[in-house]
């Protein structure tokens, strides 16, 4: 069967590829003139994204110029650790797209979205010790791509009352997407737009839910980009990503699509492995510069337990099964991350080709938040950031100097080290306790001062994870004999078992880690 052939089951298959593009042409212009309701497109410089801007495009092109006044925002959410091939396509495209809107005089406006430095994946990873994401603690999705998108949204909402999302959203990609879009399909109170789920005030419209992949793949091979970008090196790149090397348009029922690839984050460890970047250093010689990215991410999906504090994030420990729940990585994990990502920005910026010579993994404003959280929150204030940052780099980190008036010097902090003798908490209790004192030895008002105290002493109360089970399996049996709860003779003052050992029937994961 010919590329410009659609299967049986395409929707150009019963009136023809013209007459439907026709139609949905035309669809759109109306709902583009209905009100003035802004829109808002989202794209990721994907198929189905291009594909719905090129409708867009081509539908507002149609109209006399007069007509073309409703504002349509483009945006596309870079979770700043995107698949670097494609962060940087998307990148130009953006750019390439705002050129020829300028020139064309089209109501299109393009704006490149970054989550906040707080929420950055490297921040929480490193900075605050979240564990890799698994699918029972999915912390990234929210802060690296809900958060800055409903943000945008909720400000043209703010703004003008209402918006429009026009979405390349299709019922083919999954039975679950399929069956989420049919039931707000059922929700419409006007024509082709449903109701978005999320988000006030904002209507979802998707003018190619019905399209399969290789309908997508036919229509962006036959219409070229009216913005000047290369379609046949958009199917280039899923090519590439492909384990075959192979992306066949129309084929038939047994034949996978390109349209599989998928590309994301090249962190990500809710999939077993990362195929699109596997795929790309498999077909293209000159993309092995991405390796150290393939081996970081592999080893951020491998077991992490030994790389993780007994402890949640606020010293309480918590049982599952008998077991504990262990919370955030620890100094030592954390300081490997660092390492490892910085090594692996620095071989690819000195081995890797022109165009990722200053490929940025983590930015500044990162490390510093990093230091920040882990010398003032997390009271490490040996300050490792800089050091490691030279080791790794082989240059001075350019972050200015922290406050002098800490607590104790580097000889200082490994006397203590040996002093407690390799005991990790009876350590870090110990530093925290001085950094407590330091900071409010000169306030006037010493507000908060027990109270930080006493969260550092509840955390330091454990001798190690074995002895918190212990305590806590007791707790529990205490719990389980009386219907009145049961006080640990050895909590001491603070009441620390009873009030920090809490045994769960069914895990809150997210909730688990803070």
């Amino acid at each position: 069967m010919s590329r410009g052939k659609p299967t049986p089951n395409s929707v150009f298959a019963a009136d023809g590829y013209s007459a439907v593009i026709e139609r949905l042409t035309t669809e759109i212009q109306e709902l583009y003139l209905t009100d003035h309701i802004p829109w808002v497109v989202g794209y990721s410089g994907g198929k189905d994204s291009t594909a719905v801007l090129q409708l867009v495009w081509l539908a507002l092109a149609g109209l006399p110029a007069e007509q073309r006044k409703k504002p349509v925002h483009v945006i596309s959410t870079d979770t700043l650790v995107e698949n670097p091939v494609v962060a940087a396509w998307v990148a130009r495209s953006l750019d390439v797209l705002a050129d020829a809107a300028r020139t064309a005089a089209m109501p299109i406006t393009p704006h490149r979205l970054t989550p906040s430095v707080e929420d950055s994946f490297w921040v929480n990873l490193i900075g605050r010790g979240y564990p890799a994401p698994r699918p029972k603690f999915r912390w990234c999705t929210e802060r690296l791509k809900i958060n800055p998108s409903n943000t945008f949204i909720r400000n043209v909402v703010r703004d003008h009352g209402e918006a429009i999302l026009v979405l390349g959203t299709r019922k083919a990609e999954s039975a679950g997407r399929s069956s989420r879009m049919t039931k707000l399909e059922g929700r419409r109170i006007r024509d082709k737009l449903s109701p978005n789920g999320n988000l006030p005030n904002s209507l979802v419209y998707s003018p190619i839910e019905d399209w399969s992949n290789d309908d997508v793949w036919m229509f962006l091979m036959q219409t070229p980009n009216p913005w000047g970008y290369s379609n046949k090196d958009l199917l280039t790149m899923y090519s590439g990503a492909s384990a075959d090397g192979e992306c066949p348009l129309v084929v038939d029922s047994s034949t996978p699509s390109c349209g599989d690839s998928r590309f994301g984050c090249w962190v990500c460890t809710l999939v077993d492995k990362d195929k699109s970047m596997s795929a790309m250093i498999q077909n293209d010689d000159e993309k092995e510069w991405m390796l150290p990215l393939l081996a970081l991410r592999d080893e951020l999906d491998a077991p992490d337990r030994t790389k993780r504090d007994f402890r949640r994030m606020n010293g309480r420990i918590q049982l599952f099964n008998d077991d504990l729940i262990h919370g955030p990585y620890t100094q030592e994990a954390r300081e490997h991350w660092l390492r490892k990502l910085l090594e692996a920005q620095t071989y690819i910026r000195k081995t890797g080709p022109d165009n990722v010579r200053d490929l940025e993994l983590v930015s500044a404003a990162e490390l510093e938040e990093i230091r920040r959280i882990w010398v003032i929150e997390k009271h490490e204030f040996e300050d490792r950031l800089p050091v490691i940052y030279r080791e790794a780099t082989k240059s001075d980190y350019p972050g200015k100097a922290m406050d002098d008036h800490l607590p104790l010097n580097a000889d200082d902090v490994q006397l203590l080290r040996d002093l407690t003798e390799g005991d990790r908490v009876h350590f870090e209790l110990v530093r925290e306790l001085l950094d407590v004192e330091q900071r409010h030895r000169t306030m006037t008002r010493r507000a908060g001062l027990f109270d930080a105290l006493e969260g550092a002493l509840k955390r330091g109360f454990y001798t190690d994870a074995a002895d918190a089970t212990e305590r806590a399996l007791r707790r529990r049996d205490l719990q389980a004999k009386s219907k009145e709860p049961a006080s640990d003779p050895h909590a001491g003052l603070f009441g620390i078992a009873e009030s920090f050992t809490r045994p769960v029937d069914a895990i809150d994961e997210e909730a688990a880690h803070q």
